[in-house]
């Protein structure tokens, strides 16, 4: 029986990455405004990550 936690974090982190790679994008090319509605996203998938006991050193490139 798969671990749903398991599962829900794993999905949490998949999301975190994919929108850092996002932000990053955005960050190069100045678009202000989708970089911060990005950050949002971003930092709620950051908290629930630290809530969940992810170590996040080497995953946050973006370290905000």
């Amino acid at each position: 029986m798969p671990n749903t936690n398991l599962e829900i974090t794993q999905k949490a982190m998949e999301d975190f990455i994919k929108v850092q790679r996002h932000m990053l994008i955005t960050r190069k090319e100045k678009a202000g405004e989708t970089y911060a509605s990005l950050k949002k996203e971003y930092l709620y998938l950051k908290c629930f990550l630290n809530v969940a006991g992810v170590n996040l050193t080497d995953l946050d490139e973006i370290k905000e």
